[in-house]
């Protein structure tokens, strides 16, 4: 599958690396999309950096299977620009996966997609989902249709695993 990895600076750095790694080792395609293309990223803990493939205002979700959205301040940063939003959006509205943990689901906030789905986030962002009107729960992953997230860091493994087996789950696109 072709999952796009969506990525603004100050991303959290293992949040990024270790699914990344797991979705590749699982043969999945992973593109690195960002403001700009051929941007270099540094992670907020400086133990990562990662350079974009594609810049969002080039990128068109049809051409990808599955979104992945890592925290940090990433997804703050990235939600401050329209395409970014759009492009989030866009997965949603086709019901494609979309994998996002920690601070990603803010987002989901600015793209108005946070009130069909039960999720979790970063203890933070799930006061102002509950506040927006998700249904937000506290455990290390919540799977609910085409949607995978997670709290914090400690909970990649239970993020990768689930994340894996919703993609097993899904028809590539031809």
């Amino acid at each position: 599958m072709k999952v796009a990895c969506i990525l603004g600076p100050g991303f959290e750095d293992s949040e990024f690396k270790q699914p990344y790694d797991a979705l590749r080792d699982a043969g999945h395609e992973v593109t690195i999309v960002g403001l700009e293309a051929g941007q270099k990223l540094d992670g907020s803990k400086g133990n990562e950096t990662a350079t974009t493939d594609l810049a969002v205002a080039d990128a068109t979700p049809e051409d990808f299977d599955a979104l992945l959205i890592p925290g940090g301040s990433s997804p703050d940063k990235l939600r401050a620009h329209d395409a970014p939003v759009a492009f989030v959006k866009a997965f949603f509205d086709q019901g494609k996966p979309v994998l996002a943990i920690c601070h990603g689901p803010q987002l989901f906030l600015t793209a108005g997609t946070h009130r069909d789905h039960r999720l979790t986030a970063w203890k933070t962002i799930q006061v102002d989902l509950k506040l927006a009107g998700a249904k937000v729960v506290d455990e290390e992953v919540c799977v609910d249709r085409n949607l995978v997230t997670s709290r914090q860091p400690q909970d990649i493994p239970a993020f990768i695993r689930e994340s894996l087996k919703l993609l097993e789950q899904v028809p590539a696109r031809r």
